[in-house]
């Protein structure tokens, strides 16, 4: 109980004290690496300490970042991972071989440096990034997967050095911060494209292959793209595991892999996967096998503990959440709702306000009964705008005042043979689960009693 309310004590200080995206939006963002850099030289810069993995892109990082963990891990390395947002605890944040840093090691780092945290001023971010980093030197992880927060030039992660950078994908997102096409959003991300380490590009569009060619010839890095090394058909899906026949372009040769990962967008996240395993083997001199990286694919979540990405959290009814923020990630759920068998369907949804709210909403299904809200915190956009914008599209429904009663609105009109969609920001999801979480808690007591 003590350890527990210093935790809590700690995070109200992060939360309260530091600038914070989730808050402020870009204004908590800083606009160099003067204090990442300030952080890292005070604690020993502890980046220098450990290999490392890079990955940015605007969808699909999060899911390629556990993927990737997963079979490092599962391979015999330890390995740390390093990801944002949180959708419950904040330690989902930093892990070290799917297991979250100790309550109790958060709450000794900030004690211990609060008065640097306080002398430099950092963001939220920029903490818990050297928090990352300090971790992962202590504990002699082998490597470390890390996921950029926002962009790449300037994201507070690009004081590494990699073995290997990864670029996922470029679509429209953060227009406030990254710029407004697409050749400007690449060149952000590019930014963490290092001197001689080669970098690996997910999905390759016509806009921005030039942005990254040009970048990696100008430092000296090979750049290799996954969907000229690998390809992948989708054969069926079940309750538990989507199946795909993968094809490893040259050498001819073709696997059965089955992953537990359900959402179809997942198809080009799995291609990186498995090429940046290749460029690490060949490469890297990386204790490494195909076959053993497909087989560690079946059991990324058990791994890692990944949630949020096209999660079946209830079968009967159908509950299924996903952190889609953005009109890409957007699109490819809706591709993949419209094929959930359902006699009538719902959804709980709600965006934050830098997102493009109007252009997500005119993807959604008019066939579904909506359930408009907004999580709690102030970057949220209200759920009456939300609801008014929904209007435009004819997308029917109500609007509530909090996540949990828009889950719980779902659940009571929900039939068994209905299906219920959670999407539109981490913070909904993470609203969601939580609420989920302490009902079936509630459920579990009342059961033994």
């Amino acid at each position: 109980m003590e350890i527990e309310m210093a935790y809590q004590a700690t995070l109200e200080y992060l939360y309260e004290q530091l600038p914070i995206f989730s808050k402020l939006g870009k204004d908590a963002i800083k606009k160099d690496l003067t204090n990442i850099q300030k952080l890292s030289e005070a604690i020993g810069n502890p980046h220098l300490k450990f290999k490392s993995i890079h990955i940015a892109g605007t969808n699909g990082k999060g899911s390629t970042s556990h993927m990737l963990a997963a079979i490092l891990q599962d391979a015999g390395y330890k390995v740390g991972l390093y990801t944002s947002p949180h959708l419950v605890d904040f330690r989902e944040r930093i892990k070290i071989n799917g297991e979250p840093v100790s309550k109790n090691w958060v709450v000794d780092f900030v004690n211990t440096n609060k008065t640097l945290i306080e002398e430099t001023e950092p963001s939220f971010f920029e903490v818990t990034v050297a928090m990352a980093f300090q971790v992962f030197a202590e504990e002699k992880v082998d490597i470390a997967v890390i996921e950029t927060g926002l962009g790449g030039r300037l994201d507070s992660t690009n004081i590494i050095t990699p073995v290997l950078s990864i670029i996922t994908n470029i679509s429209y997102d953060h227009k406030d911060v990254l710029g407004n096409t697409l050749k400007e959003i690449a060149a952000e991300k590019a930014g963490i494209i290092k001197q001689q380490i080669p970098v690996l590009i997910g999905e390759q569009i016509e806009e921005t292959t030039n942005v990254f060619f040009e970048t990696a010839i100008h430092r000296q890095s090979t750049v290799y793209y996954a969907q000229a090394l690998w390809d992948l058909v989708r054969v069926k899906q079940d309750t538990r595991f989507q199946y795909f026949k993968a094809i490893r372009k040259a050498r001819r040769e073709m696997y059965d892999l089955q992953t537990d990962l359900l959402g179809t967008y997942q198809l080009n996240n799995i291609k990186t996967v498995l090429a940046a395993i290749e460029i690490l083997q060949a490469n890297q001199g990386w204790n490494l096998d195909i076959l053993h990286a497909i087989d560690s694919l079946s059991k990324v979540k058990k791994l890692t503990g990944l949630h949020g990405r096209w999660e079946c959290l209830s079968t009967k009814p159908l509950i299924i959440s996903d952190v889609a923020h953005n009109p890409a990630g957007i699109k490819e759920v809706m591709n993949q709702w419209e094929f959930v068998q359902a006699t009538q369907k719902h959804i709980v949804v709600g965006f934050v306000k830098d997102k493009d709210v109007r252009e997500a909403l005119g993807l959604f299904s008019k066939d579904s009964v909506y359930y408009f809200c907004n999580a709690n915190i102030p970057r949220a956009m209200p759920a009456e705008e939300v609801y008014a914008i929904a209007q435009e599209f004819e997308l029917k429904g109500n609007v509530y005042s909090s996540v949990a009663e828009a889950v719980g609105a779902a659940q009571s009109s929900m039939q068994v043979s209905d299906a219920l969609l959670i999407s539109g920001s981490f913070f909904i999801v993470g609203e969601a689960m939580e609420f989920l979480l302490h009902e079936r808690k509630e459920s579990e007591v009342l059961s033994a009693t």
